[in-house]
Formats: C-alpha cells, structure tokens, sequence
C-alpha cells in the first residue's frame, strides 16, 4: 500500500528520489581521490613543488581510469556517478593543469600567459560538455578528440620532465628560459585544441579485463612496468607524446581510405554535429 505523501509527489520529487538511489559508494571514492589528486597539484604548484604537482596529475589519471571500471564491474552504474567524475575532471584535468602551467612558466609571457592557460582549460570543459552529450552516438573504440587525461598529461608531464633534468624557473640551461616559456605556450594550446577537434583517438574500452589472455601479455606488461620504472618522467611524457599524435595518424589513415574521419555516426543532441562527419 502507499500512503498519502506518496500518492501526491511530484514527477520532480520521483526524479530526485531515484536520483538519490543511485549513489554508490565504491566507485565515487575514487572519483574523490580522483578529484583530490588535483586539488593537491594545484596546492603543491602554489607552493612551488612543480615535480609533486605533476605527480598529483598523473595519480588522478590512474584514479579516473579505475573508477568507471569499478563502477562496471561492481555493477554501480549511476547518473549521480557520471556527473561527478565530469566535475572532478574539469578540476583535475582542467583546472589544475592549467594553473600549473600557467605558475611554472607561462605567467612569463604576459597576457599570452594567460590566455594559454584560459583556452586550454575552456576546451576541457567544452570536451567534456560535448563527451556527455554525444556518448550514445560516438563509437565506443575511439574518443572524439584527445581525452581530458591525456591532454593533461601532456602539459603537466613536459613540466615533470623539464622539473627532473633540472631545469627550473627562470634558470637557463641547453635553452633559454623564455624558449621554454614558448614550448610550455605551444604544448598548452595543443592539447587544448586538440580536445576539441572531431579527431579519433583510440579508447582502448574493448579490450575485456574478465577475458584470459596469452601468456605472453603478462610479460609485455611486467615488461612496460619496467620500462617506465627504468625513468618514469621520460618513458610516460613519451608516451602520452605519441598517443597525443597517434589521433592525427588514424585521421589521415581514415582520409587516405575514403572513410568517415569522424567517429560519430549520427548526432541529434546538442551540439549539433551534422555536417562535421563525412
């Protein structure tokens, strides 16, 4: 039976409760870590800590990744879930890389500092604006555009790099210091606007973790851990180096063969992607 309160909500109220039944608690902790991770680079740049900043990047990388698989394998799915982890995104992915950016180096260039800083930080919010909006019409196997982690990871990782070979703010070495303002500018609005573009950039999500696999993938994998172990500077902006490129190969390769170039198949959700897929 249903007493009276029930018999008079609200479709918004029914909303809400529904809403309010979706909260789980496994995979929004990591999105939490996921969020403080950013929220300590951003402290750790203001305190001039620029190699801990990035390491608080990269860990809120590591986090992001995990909580959506989490959430899939404890089916834990929920919108609450999806939204939490766009604003922990924005903060960690966005925010803080820029600020980063912007308080190791290209405060050096003025206002073209900062506008850096700005564009890079409104693309992430429009990629993901656009992410959440396009999900069910965008193939599954590739991203549209450079993912918000990786973009972040090409800002923060060149910083980490330049921070363990030494070279600090103001300091001049095998470059000037205001050529490093000037690569730090170019990196930033690359990954910026390379968020926004219709690029397909490979998603890895139909690799199955639950599926056995050869022998021989543990190894590769013990042996990819050694790798970035032998220097983990080096060996992670090097690769996120080459999957930040790799989006433009797929994107000639895909032009070269006469095949869309863009991995929406149909779009009526806002923005309005028609036209941007041929």
């Amino acid at each position: 039976m249903h007493d009276g309160n029930e018999l008079h909500e609200s479709p918004g109220e029914v909303l809400v409760r529904k809403r309010r039944k979706g909260i789980y608690i496994l995979p929004n902790l990591f999105t939490l870590a996921a969020l403080f991770g950013g929220f300590y680079a951003i402290v750790m740049a203001m305190d001039e800590r620029f190699d801990m900043a990035a390491i608080g990047v990269f860990c809120a990388m590591v986090l992001d990744s995990l909580d959506g698989r989490v959430a899939r394998l404890t089916n834990t799915q929920s919108a609450f879930g999806e939204q939490m982890d766009s604003l922990s995104d924005m903060v960690s992915f966005g925010a803080a890389p820029a600020l980063i950016a912007y308080e190791w180096s290209l405060h050096g260039l003025g206002r073209w500092g900062w506008i850096a800083a700005f564009v890079y930080c409104a693309c992430t919010a429009l990629r993901l604006a656009r992410f959440n909006v396009n999900t069910g019409v965008v193939d599954k196997r590739y991203f549209q555009g450079l993912p918000s982690p990786a973009a972040a990871a090409l800002v923060a990782g060149f910083i980490w790099l330049m921070t363990e070979l030494g070279v600090r703010p103001g300091q001049d070495i095998w470059l000037t210091w205001a050529q490093i303002n000037w690569i730090m500018f170019a990196f930033t609005l690359y990954a910026g606007l390379t968020m926004v573009t219709n690029v397909p950039f490979y998603s890895f999500k139909d690799v199955q973790m639950k599926k056995s696999v050869p022998f021989a993938a543990i190894v590769l994998i013990a042996l990819g851990i050694a790798a970035i172990n032998i220097h983990p500077p080096i060996v992670l902006f090097g690769l996120f180096v080459i999957y930040g490129l790799s989006g433009y190969g797929v994107y000639a390769w895909r032009k070269a063969k006469g095949q869309h170039s863009s991995v929406i198949s149909i779009s009526t959700d806002e923005p309005d992607e028609r036209g941007l897929h041929k």
